[in-house]
């Protein structure tokens, strides 16, 4: 056996991935045997780790098991609602980390694109970027795609989507009053964001 009782062998493994003979493994979380051919198959995406039996295990055969990133935290999927912090805004688009999925933290970095045509519904061709989001906001968005490159499309194109936080030139959290516009407690002075409308911020 040798190198398969090392325990801490990992590989990262992909669904149908075959990980040894059942005869010689013992099927783990993630895993599953075939019937047919009695060989174990990876589950879900993850990595790979063999746990030797305890010495006085009947059972000799040390278990295979794939820890996913579902065991890891959260992962968005289209039609997920995240919740991410912009980090640049550009011409066309912006691009935000999302830091949560639903109620959920995630543990793992993922990069959110929010593109112009998917800021807002209604006159689409008329979104500026730099008025709508600004570096450091928090946005409530949903998930459209998995993009390029390990980003997700993101859209804040309802009313309860877009900027639900964001901090003034001052450095006070500001408190939206309109759908496009919030303000800084401290100074006074409007700034311009898609805004997120939610029941407690906006009455209208």
């Amino acid at each position: 056996m040798g190198a398969m009782e090392t325990g801490g062998v990992e590989a990262f493994v992909t669904p149908g991935e075959i990980l040894g003979k059942g005869s010689s493994l013992r099927a783990g979380r993630g895993t599953y045997v075939a019937s047919h051919n009695q060989t174990v198959y990876a589950s879900l995406s993850g990595r790979r780790s063999i746990i030797p039996a305890s010495a006085d295990a009947p059972d000799q055969r040390p278990t295979v098991q794939v820890i996913g990133h579902k065991a890891h935290g959260p992962v968005p999927e289209p039609g997920s609602i995240v919740i991410a912090r912009v980090t640049k805004v550009m011409a066309k688009s912006a691009s935000a980390d999302i830091f949560c999925v639903g109620p959920k933290s995630v543990s793992e970095k993922f990069t959110g694109i929010i593109r112009q045509q998917d800021v807002r519904a209604t006159e689409i061709d008329k979104v500026e970027m730099h008025l709508s989001f600004h570096p450091g906001d928090i946005v409530r968005a949903v998930v459209l795609s998995l993009g390029d490159a390990r980003a997700y499309y993101l859209s804040t194109a309802k009313n309860e989507l877009g900027v639900v936080s964001a901090e003034s030139v001052a450095g006070a959290t500001m408190v939206p009053i309109s759908w496009t516009e919030m303000q800084c407690p401290l100074t006074g002075q409007v700034e311009q964001r898609k805004v997120a409308k939610s029941s407690s911020s906006l009455s209208t």
